[in-house]
Order: structure tokens, then C-alpha cells, then sequence
């Protein structure tokens, strides 16, 4: 099924609802003033991300259950923003994300009351960034989610994990369960390479890995606000079984993750 633009008149309704959702977004940011970065504000992403998907049209399927093991480090492939907004719905918790996040206006700021953890992954911060994870894993009873593709992509494949992710469950034993996400129009359909690429996945700058199919770049923002034009869209999320991963090293975790979740993401994507 082919995406058809959106014609004019879908866009000015669209853009009167994108400025509402952002004043959903500064009255929420106000309420969080009062909140202090604790299990309330984590459990309060829950509420305000549940808003921010009613009005981009984004809805979520999940198949599986997560384990009730703790600490839980939930390891996921990466297309655009949206998995920021439908995981925290579908099982409360909260992520690990790149440092440069938090250093965004506003955003980097919620992001941190909801709980999000900025790992600098220059090699020379790699205990710093071990430590955080490790700390956080500790001291949480929700599970934390990872992202080891270390960027998202043009949703044809799941990038190859970087084994540095790893280091805090070969030292410290966390329990670790996949999870794969695939986007589907709102009726179930599968999206084409192409489609993805070009309406469903996000990339800001022509370093990301976006690949031949994708012709165009937007913001984050600008990423939300065609989402919306385009009337929404279905994330399915499988959650597959806790691997057995003791005996190994942070490399071959990596690529037996990697492996697990791009043979399922492909199968069916």
C-alpha cells in the first residue's frame, strides 16, 4: 500500500493540532516544576506520553510479556522517536540515551525528570558511562530500556550492536530480554522500504544511517508533525523470551542479541 501525501486542507488541521500539542507539552512541563525526579515522575511519563500519542495518531500492539526478573535491561532495534513515546505506555520504566539528547531545549529537560539516563559514549567516558547504568539498574524496580544500534535507521534492518552496551551486563549479571519493533499502518499493513524510510523513520542530519531509499531529513519535530499529516501509525512490539547469556563476553552478547532481533524484526518485517 502506497502512502498518499496529504493535501492542503489536512495539513492546516493538522497544524492547528501540532501548536496543541505543544501546549499540551508546556502545561505538562509546568505540572513536572512540582515534581522531583523520582518513581512518581517516571510513572508520570506514562500519562503525559499517552497524551502525546493521542495526538499524533500513534498506537502501540504488544505480543509477549516482559519478565518479572529485576533489574530488567530490555534491548531494542531503533527506527524513529516513537519508540521514546509508546514504550514508557506499554511498560512504564524509563531508557539510556545518548547524551547529546540532553542537551536539547526543553526535551533534555523532561527527558530527565522522566528518569532517562544520557550515556556519553566517547571511549575516553566508558567507566562513567558503565557506572550510570549500573547504578541506575540498582536502584530502579521498572525495567530500563537500551537502544545498542547507537542510532536509528532507515528501518530496512537492525544495525549492528555496539558491544560497549554490554559492559554492564558482563560485570554485573542483569537480566536481559529482547524486544522487537516493527511499524505498521493503523490498519495492521505492512510499510514498504521505501515508505519507511521516507514518511516512518527519522533522521535529523545525512550522518545518520538513513540509506539509498530515504530522500529527505527532517527535525524531530518536523518528524512529528508529518506523522500527524499522515493520520498516525500502528507500533507492533513483540517481546520475545530471556536468552541465556551467561558464559559470555560483552562482543558475543552483542552479536547474539543483534542476531535474535534482526532474524525476528526481518522475518517479518
Amino acid at each position: 500500500m502506497k502512502i498518499r501525501k496529504p493535501n492542503i486542507f489536512v495539513i492546516s488541521i493538522k497544524f492547528v493540532w501540532f501548536l496543541l500539542a505543544w501546549v499540551l507539552v508546556f502545561i505538562n512541563a509546568f505540572i513536572l516544576l512540582f515534581i522531583p525526579k523520582s518513581k512518581l515522575s517516571v510513572k508520570y511519563m506514562q500519562f503525559f506520553m499517552r497524551q502525546f500519542n493521542f495526538m499524533t495518531g500513534v498506537r502501540f500492539k504488544v505480543n509477549g510479556k516482559l519478565s518479572n526478573k529485576r533489574p530488567l535491561l530490555c534491548v531494542c532495534n531503533h527506527i524513529s522517536v516513537f519508540e521514546l513515546a509508546t514504550m514508557p505506555v506499554a511498560f512504564g520504566g524509563s531508557f539510556f540515551g545518548k547524551k547529546e539528547i540532553s542537551e536539547w531545549p526543553l526535551v533534555g529537560w523532561i527527558a530527565k525528570k522522566f528518569g532517562v539516563i544520557f550515556i556519553d559514549r566517547r571511549p575516553s567516558h566508558a567507566v562513567e558511562a558503565l557506572n550510570a547504568i549500573k547504578h541506575e539498574l540498582d536502584t530502579v524496580d521498572y525495567p530500563m530500556f537500551i537502544f545498542p544500534e547507537g542510532t536509528s535507521t532507515n528501518g530496512a534492518y537492525v544495525k549492528q550492536f555496539k558491544s560497549s552496551m554490554f559492559d554492564v551486563v558482563e560485570k554485573t549479571g542483569v537480566t536481559v530480554q529482547p524486544v522487537v519493533i516493527h511499524y505498521r499502518l493503523r490498519d495492521g499493513t505492512k510499510i514498504s522500504d521505501e515508505d519507511m524510510a521516507n514518511h516512518f523513520a527519522y533522521f535529523s542530519n545525512a550522518k545518520m544511517d538513513c540509506g539509498p531509499l530515504c530522500k529527505v531529513e527532517r527535525s524531530a519535530f518536523m518528524q512529528v508533525f508529518h506523522i500527524m499529516t499522515l493520520g498516525g501509525f500502528l507500533v507492533e512490539i513483540d517481546v520475545l523470551p530471556v536468552p541465556d547469556l551467561s558464559g559470555m563476553d560483552r562482543k558475543q552478547m552483542a552479536e547474539t542479541l543483534h542476531k535474535i532481533i534482526s532474524d525476528e524484526y526481518m522475518k517479518n518485517k
